[in-house]
């Protein structure tokens, strides 16, 4: 598995997110007070798009139904989603951030 560059640590300050794709995989990266932590941008109740919602502290909110993820974590902390997402690692690396999908095939 080969990691995918997403940005550089200049262009992902706290409280902002970078999308990247690995395949089809869209991973978003969020800065969390100068942590970064990737997931799929993909909420698990409809296939909606997760970046755009609101972020609060360690959650993600789908922007189109009100599901809840943790970012550290994917679990899910509050329906309609009763499926996590995905999480993915994150490497920095001469100030480029990367990210892949570890799932395999």
């Amino acid at each position: 598995m080969e990691w995918v560059r997403v940005c550089t640590t200049g262009e992902l300050l706290p409280g902002e997110y970078q999308v990247a794709w690995d395949g089809d995989t869209p991973i978003a990266v969020i800065n969390l007070d100068g942590e970064l932590y990737a997931i799929e941008d993909v909420c698990t109740h409809d296939g909606g798009e997760l970046t755009g919602g609101v972020i609060e502290g360690r959650q993600i909110e789908c922007p189109r139904h009100g599901a809840r993820f943790d970012i550290m974590t994917g679990a899910v902390l509050r329906p309609p989603a009763t499926v996590p997402i995905a999480t993915f690692p994150v490497r920095v690396e001469d100030g480029v951030v990367y990210t892949r999908d570890d799932r395999g095939d």
